[in-house]
């Protein structure tokens, strides 16, 4: 089956969004350093940031190490039959393996229920397939819009064992940005206006930076849910 990312539509002072709970972490399990009431979206205005604010969230701490356990006893057999590619047929992504799951043992089924109830709206028809995409240390995703034939107007994923930085670029005025740093264990969601005008990227490690602060980025795994286009 064609994995979903194979169809791809190709195309910084920041002003830092107000602190929310949702947008703080502490979390000693991340490699990062504690950012005191840093929100984890900083964008290139306040005006772009409040008004991408209700379309664009990260959870932080959203699931536990137990349950990022829980995920990698399902998945790591299958990925390392696979090979990290390095040259993605239209060079949207580098350093990668991916997949889709649709069976789940129980304790990643009940995760995956808290994302869908959670992130998307309520009746929304979803994408049956949960797509993981395994990023290498050396890996990154660049910029891209996932194709509105098969994707609707939510994206949700889980960020598995590195925090990383998000990037998100308007598709038609590269001067209007956000950047999103994703801590380990967090769940982040793009939605609407954030999903179909904005670029979206997982930042190299070697231009890891948020906000002034480097945020080194190890192997990485996303689990990834959709909803189908209406």
């Amino acid at each position: 089956m064609k994995l979903l990312l194979n169809v791809l539509k190709r195309i910084h002072k920041p002003a830092v969004c107000s602190s929310q709970p949702r947008c703080r972490s502490s979390s000693a399990r991340s490699g990062l350093l504690p950012l005191r009431d840093e929100a984890l979206i900083v964008g290139s205005n306040p005006e772009l940031v409040q008004r991408l604010g209700p379309q664009v969230e990260v959870r932080t701490g959203f699931i536990t190490e137990e349950e990022e356990g829980a995920f990698m006893q399902e998945l790591e057999l299958g990925l390392k039959k696979k090979r990290y590619e390095f040259d993605h047929w239209d060079g949207a992504i580098h350093g990668y393996r991916e997949t889709e799951r649709v069976m789940w043992g129980e304790r990643c089924e009940e995760v995956l229920s808290r994302v869908r109830s959670g992130a998307f709206p309520e009746g929304s028809p979803l994408l049956g397939p949960v797509h993981i995409l395994d990023l290498d240390k050396t890996g990154y995703i660049k910029p891209h819009i996932d194709s509105v034939k098969f994707c609707g107007s939510t994206i949700a994923g889980l960020s598995l064992l590195s925090d990383s930085i998000m990037r998100l670029v308007k598709e038609d005025n590269a001067e209007e940005w956000l950047d999103l740093l994703l801590p380990r264990f967090s769940l982040y969601i793009l939605r609407d206006q954030a999903r179909y005008n904005f670029t979206h990227q997982i930042l190299k490690d070697e231009e890891s930076v948020f906000n002034g602060q480097r945020v080194p980025r190890l192997r990485r795994i996303s689990v990834i849910c959709r909803n189908l286009p209406s």
